[in-house]
């Protein structure tokens, strides 16, 4: 999880008088997770955070599931999905459980008229293709090609992209999503076996202070449903902030493999958990050295899991007819494995350029429509090839 940061003006001490120039006070906001029980900011607003002057009718975005039960392995063309100008009315749900929903985004134009606040799920944005700057009330974070940016509940935001072709692979947690236990100490501190350390995460830099009055418009995501608000001051009217509460952005390129005589098992590749799923990224690296080694994984059961494999670039030592943005879902229960041939030709490889995202998921995920419009219907015929 992130360390403590601060950025601009804040006071010697919590919750004391905190005045602007003119004298009247800067307004202190506790944005807290947990019931105060863990991870937060006190943040400062030139006003305060709660002058709404309108709230228009919400309206759904709930996932239209045609697929409760599948014990298919399946495929989806991720970059099928059709790129939409508006970035909220690109994210497309395609997996989805109660714990978490995946979905796909095509946005060709920064988000505009309005801000956005998740507040019922955490947000990790895998960057496939494009790139720009995440603007928050806490600051701005520059993302490109490979960036997972994780966005806390309660975080309002804008996506400025530099680029017309924009690809984006979103998984919303409905649980807080952090670094594995097993990284890090007592004090949180990323531990020597962690495949990633402190100076690879990138935080909030450039708070912006906007100290306007007006109509600004904040749609509000929670429950499946979007809740415009109309606000008469500027979100971003922060003039300081510290705490533990915030966006960051850790690229997949920073990642440092792990590797070793014989085939390693996909947990040495993740890279955050949450509640019931955790995530993965593999990279490029070397094969496995032992003489006789197989560096193919081997077949294998979830048992316990779905298993979601987002495929980014590179080639798939273990998969055939592989191309940018496909989706692989390996349901609970089916043993999967590498296609035929590949097991062969990998012997005596040194490396791989593999680059990949994977979500397991430890209850069943459900399909959408979306995600049939889009799916290679004889994927799981691909290993009689």
């Amino acid at each position: 999880m992130p360390h403590y940061h601060k950025l601009g003006k804040i006071p010697a001490k919590r919750h004391v008088q905190f005045r602007k120039p003119d004298g009247t006070l800067y307004a202190e906001q506790l944005v807290s997770t947990e019931g105060f029980s863990d991870l937060y900011s006190l943040v400062y607003h030139c006003y305060p955070p709660t002058l709404v002057s309108e709230v228009d009718k919400a309206y759904s975005v709930e996932p239209e599931i045609v697929m409760r039960k599948n014990m298919q392995h399946r495929s989806f063309l991720g970059f099928n999905i059709a790129p939409k100008d508006d970035y909220l009315e690109s994210r497309t749900p395609v997996l989805v459980n109660d714990d978490l929903h995946i979905s796909l985004a095509a946005p060709r134009q920064s988000t505009r008229d309005y801000f956005f606040k998740n507040s019922g799920a955490d947000e990790m944005i895998f960057v496939h293709k494009g790139s720009g700057k995440l603007r928050t009330m806490y600051g701005n974070i520059d993302f490109r090609y490979g960036d997972h940016l994780i966005i806390p509940r309660g975080v309002i935001y804008k996506m400025e992209f530099n680029t017309t072709d924009n690809r984006l692979f979103i998984v919303e947690s409905f649980t807080p999503i952090h670094f594995p236990k097993r990284y890090v100490n007592r004090a949180n501190q990323l531990l020597e076996h962690a495949p990633f350390y402190e100076r690879d995460i990138r935080k909030p830099e450039d708070l912006e202070t906007h100290d306007e009055k007006g109509d600004f418009k904040i749609l509000i995501k929670r429950d499946n449903m979007i809740f415009p608000y109309h606000y008469a001051t500027h979100p971003f009217d922060l003039i300081g902030w510290d705490g533990f509460h915030y966006p960051y952005a850790l690229s997949i390129h920073e990642f440092e493999p792990i590797t070793g005589r014989i085939h390693q098992p996909p947990p040495v590749h993740q890279t955050f958990e949450a509640h019931n799923f955790v995530t993965c990224a593999f990279v490029p690296r070397l094969y496995d050295y032992h003489p006789e080694s197989i560096p193919a994984p081997y077949n294998h059961s979830n048992v316990d899991s779905d298993e979601v494999l987002y495929y980014v670039d590179g080639d798939f030592m273990s998969r055939k007819h592989v191309e940018q943005g496909m989706i692989t879902l390996h349901p609970i229960g089916i043993p999967h494995g590498p296609h035929p041939g590949t097991v062969e030709k990998s012997i005596g490889q040194k490396e791989t350029r593999e680059l990949a995202v994977m979500v397991d998921t430890f209850k069943p995920l459900f399909i959408t429509k979306q995600a049939l419009e889009i799916e290679d219907k004889n994927y799981y015929k691909s290993w009689l090839d």
